[in-house]
């Protein structure tokens, strides 16, 4: 697996790549957001890990350019962590976000949550219009393919995986993302309301349990 790392900060892409470098990762480097989004382009990449304050192009601009011509997961990292600053990466479709000062080996816990694969690939499910093809990663709407992030795909397939249960939104963190995620409740109604919108009338589907989180409900579920 390959890795993209952009940071202005040297010393910081150095400490990122010892990491990984020991993980058993391949790891590309970019200074700045122009050249993150030239390499991104020119080559595949199984996850980005992006500064967001960087000269000549800031992160939010290079992830926005980088997601128009991919689908490739991203980690924001920045020295700001006020909620509005996660609310824009997540609106961009980020899988997640990490505030500076951190800890290398959460970075590096986080990477392999989002590279892992959480579910199985042998089956495609149907609900009415909305048909997702697990083996391909593909989700369809009235016969039409729509675009989904790494992350609401996750979310949408955790959500059908627990058809007509209500789950709270600790378990879609933990679930999902995969670890003790560290941030409040908006990460998850952030992507939940994207996902609703991506998906058109059928984010009917998932539904709003007061006092806990969401469910999937839709009662003739055809597993092919």
């Amino acid at each position: 697996m390959k890795i993209l790392i952009v940071d202005d900060e040297a010393l910081i892409r150095e400490v990122i790549k010892e990491y990984l470098l020991i993980e058993g990762y391949e790891v590309d480097e970019a200074a700045d957001g122009e050249e993150a989004v030239k390499k991104a382009l020119e080559k595949d990449y199984t996850l980005i890990i992006m500064d967001i304050m960087m000269p000549h192009k800031d992160g939010y601009q290079a992830c926005k350019e980088i997601r128009a011509k991919k689908n490739t997961p991203f980690i924001m990292l920045s020295a700001r962590g006020e909620e509005y600053d996660k609310l824009v990466g997540f609106d961009l479709g980020i899988d997640d976000y990490v505030t500076k000062p951190f800890s290398p080996k959460e970075l590096v816990a986080r990477i392999k949550a989002i590279t892992k694969r959480s579910f199985s690939t042998e089956s495609s499910f149907k609900f009415g219009g909305l048909v997702i093809d697990d083996k391909a990663h593909d989700v369809y709407v009235d016969n039409k393919k729509i675009y989904l992030t790494p992350k609401e795909y996750d979310l949408l397939k955790y959500l059908i995986s627990n058809n007509n249960i209500a789950l709270s939104r600790e378990q879609l963190l933990t679930n999902v993302w995969g670890y003790d995620f560290y941030g409040d409740d908006r990460t998850i109604d952030t992507h939940i309301k994207t996902l609703r919108k991506n998906i058109g009338k059928y984010g009917d589907f998932i539904k709003t349990v007061r006092g806990i989180g969401y469910k999937f409900e839709y009662e003739e579920v055809q597993n092919k």
